[in-house]
């Protein structure tokens, strides 16, 4: 049974402007280390799969940069879409290519902008789920939740599948949205429901045969494209069937609906950083609970998290709760608890045409 990390990098990140451009998107940004997201993930694989067997699907706008960013991925194992289709076609196409590789290969499925305290627990929650899918189930890894978080999708699993790999596995009912905070904390209380990390593990087998039952333009686009992998023809032929594709995720589109769906509880300190306030979550911080990257002094100041660049220093002082985020073009301050709200500068920007800082 091999393993086939697949890395989805086509995420625009626009909570973490200004420090996410088109251009530079929050996957390639350093939030949790000094290297970028997208290069955590993949020095997170050895030794359950080694960096050079991932694939990375991503745009054309940030291949260039990726491949620069993580030399160990052969030109070919960069899959370039022509068009933003979300998740569903994005896994698709990566089945395509591994299913030519290997016919009875298992994708791990991983998003490229989180981040993981203990990668050792994420690798044995992988390759639990791993043996789970070798025997044709769709298997996605929930998150034990630490709150009753409002910000998250949950998986709610019913009866005990046995276990593998020492760890105990159940089939899962149903996948349900962001709740409001009285389900969240009913969610959390009954101890049923996972955070869903999106992160899934299956057969490329057993996945393109749920996407022709549940999907089926998608299908056609990828048995289009599917022949012509390896061949001269495979861009042209990407570029005409790709876009046909419908723009759905993978939860919606497959997950919500196949019937042998199976689900890995892990704990190993995972995190979405769905904004700038996630940031004390996956970055250490001073005794007055500041972050700071770059240079900055801050007498007096408590719950700030100040990124910048180096290039200048960074005052403030008897500051409360504040994120500060300092671009060198541009400069953004904004109450912690409302640090979600930074896509509206986003929308500002697109409305009054001001592409430069997009």
């Amino acid at each position: 049974m091999g393993l086939h990390p697949v890395v989805m990098a086509g995420g625009s990140g626009t909570r973490f402007w200004p420090l996410s451009r088109r251009r530079r998107p929050k996957q390639l940004l350093p939030l949790a280390s000094e290297q970028p997201l997208i290069a955590d993930t993949i020095a997170r694989l050895p030794p359950l799969a080694q960096a050079s067997s991932a694939y990375v699907v991503c745009g054309k706008l940030h291949a260039p940069i990726i491949r620069r960013m993580v030399p160990e991925l052969a030109r070919q194992r960069v899959l370039v879409e022509p068009v933003a289709r979300n998740t569903a076609p994005c896994i698709g196409l990566a089945a395509v290519h591994v299913r030519r590789e290997d016919p009875e290969g298992v994708l791990l499925v991983l998003p490229s902008d989180h981040h993981v305290r203990d990668p050792a627990g994420l690798r044995a929650a992988l390759g639990a789920a791993a043996e789970v899918a070798a025997d044709g189930s769709l298997v996605t890894i929930g998150i034990q939740p630490s709150r009753p978080e409002t910000g998250y999708g949950y998986v709610h699993i019913g009866s005990a599948l046995g276990e593998r790999a020492g760890r105990e596995v159940y089939k899962v009912q149903r996948f349900v949205e962001k709740p409001d905070a009285t389900t969240a904390r009913a969610y959390v209380e009954c101890g049923e429901y996972l955070w869903n990390a999106g992160i899934f593990v299956f057969r490329a087998d057993a996945i393109l045969a749920e996407i022709a039952r549940h999907l089926p333009a998608l299908h056609a686009a990828l048995e289009g494209i599917a022949p012509t992998v390896g061949t001269a023809r495979y861009a042209r032929t990407l570029a005409k069937a790709f876009p046909t594709a419908e723009s759905i995720s993978v939860d919606y589109g497959v997950m919500e609906k196949a019937s042998r769906i199976a689900c890995v509880p892990g704990n190993f300190g995972w995190s979405d950083v769905g904004s700038f306030a996630a940031l004390p979550e996956v970055r250490g911080a001073d005794p007055e609970g500041n972050v700071v990257r770059g240079r900055a002094l801050l007498p007096g100041c408590s719950g700030c998290i100040v990124m910048g660049d180096g290039r200048r220093l960074v005052a403030g002082v008897g500051l409360r709760d504040l994120v500060i985020v300092d671009a060198g073009d541009a400069l953004l301050v904004v109450p912690r608890e409302r640090a979600q709200e930074v896509r509206r500068v986003v929308d500002a920007l697109t409305q009054t045409g001001d592409a430069k800082l997009l």
